[in-house]
């Protein structure tokens, strides 16, 4: 029974059965990285959280889930997480211990959905809106490709090309309602700074120092880039969570390692290890910094919500098909700086991405341009509106 009574005067509505939450299926396939699981665990959590969706993640390495959901039990068949259900596709064909197909199913990334569980989705009585959701890019041919349909060659569903994306016309990026508001706490709370420096390396940094934030492939260029800052008129403070860049830190502080814990010093540099966060640390981490060096998708999107400047080290792809969707994302985000910090950013991506040797120097003479830009482009971005929200609002239409 209700214990609030109808406003004087106006009639007495019975009460009406409540609206049934949109079931649905996220399928994800981790390939050697954490942006696929990263991307998919976002979305998952912000379509149960904020659009009352009853959300189920099937995934098949619940190891490297793990490492961005520290709660996560890798040796459960299925468990429930932050409101969302998540089973381990341990095989290709599997799809659930009880085969019940969902309103919304999402296959992330063309990882292909098991054959059992497309024929049960056309057996529904009415067909589950299908969606492939791809990768993001920023290149403009994004924006006439999303949410193109293509007809099954056997059945009669219709899966949608979902294309997250950096300009109108496509299905944005993954950003919760509230990450703004938290970003600016943090911003506005010197003793929640203090707190979170304290419990991350031990004490806050040099008020003059440049701090930087080290997430990045295997790369060639950072030997260079760390000789510049051990040789840097100001300090610069390294903040480096551990991956597939600890190997190249390791051997130019001359450690056997560069885990979480570890702290090195040469010159001006001083370098901090980190260990891998869940994703609501990493946020803090880039809002720590002042200039963060990012990879992938996740990440590189996190960075842009971070409003500082940034490098992006995009996933590399044979005979550089990488390039344009870099060049892409710099036309998007570089469009309206000046010629000159324009030009020193670009050039600095791609020394970063295998172009020779970047210029620290250079782009630290721009740094309050850089600073303006990561602002503004921030705001710019959300006119796009966020992922969830776009794909929320398209089910919607689809299942009336």
């Amino acid at each position: 029974m209700s214990s609030t009574a109808p406003l004087p005067g106006s009639p007495a509505a019975p009460p009406g059965p409540p609206a049934a939450a949109i079931a649905c299926d996220i399928f994800c396939a981790v390939i050697d990285n954490f942006g696929d699981i990263g991307v998919c665990w976002r979305l998952a959590r912000q379509l149960a959280a904020e659009h009352g969706w009853q959300v189920r993640v099937f995934v098949d390495d619940l190891h490297a889930f793990q490492k961005l959901c520290p709660s996560l039990a890798p040796d459960r068949a299925r468990q429930t997480v932050a409101g969302v259900v998540i089973e381990h596709w341990h095989t290709p064909a599997h799809a659930g211990d009880t085969l019940e197909t969902a309103d919304v199913v999402i296959e992330a990334f063309a990882c292909e959905l098991p054959p059992l569980y497309v024929a049960a989705m056309a057996q529904r009585e009415r067909a589950p809106v299908w969606i492939n959701l791809e990768y993001l890019s920023a290149e403009d041919w994004v924006a006439d490709f999303h949410l193109r349909p293509s007809p099954h060659p056997r059945y009669p569903l219709v899966k949608t090309f979902f294309f997250p994306g950096l300009g109108p016309g496509t299905g944005g990026v993954l950003k919760e309602r509230n990450l703004d508001a938290a970003r600016a706490a943090f911003e506005a709370s010197p003793a929640a700074r203090d707190a979170w420096w304290r419990e991350t390396v031990g004490r806050a940094p040099p008020a003059d120092a440049t701090v930087v934030s080290l997430f990045a492939y295997e790369n060639p260029a950072v030997d260079s880039l760390l000789e510049q800052w051990r040789d840097s008129a100001e300090p610069v403070v390294l903040l480096a969570p551990e991956g597939r860049i600890s190997g190249a830190l390791a051997r130019f502080f001359g450690l056997p390692a560069f885990g979480a814990g570890v702290h090195a010093e040469r010159g001006a540099l001083s370098a901090h290890g980190l260990a891998f966060t869940e994703q609501a640390g990493y946020d803090a981490l880039l809002w720590a910094s002042d200039l963060n060096f990012v990879r992938g998708e996740d990440s590189f999107v996190r960075a842009q919500w971070a409003a500082r400047p940034f490098v992006w080290h995009i996933y590399p792809q044979a005979d550089d098909a990488h390039l344009p969707k870099l060049d892409a994302a710099l036309a998007h985000y570089a469009r309206t700086l000046p010629a000159e910090p324009a030009a020193v950013l670009a050039r600095f991506w791609h020394a970063w991405n295998g172009g020779g040797a970047p210029d620290w120097a250079a782009l630290c003479r721009h740094a309050p341009a850089l600073r303006r830009r990561a602002v503004e482009w921030a705001g710019e971005l959300a006119q796009v509106g966020d992922l969830a929200g776009n794909l929320a609002l398209f089910t919607k239409t689809q299942l009336k």
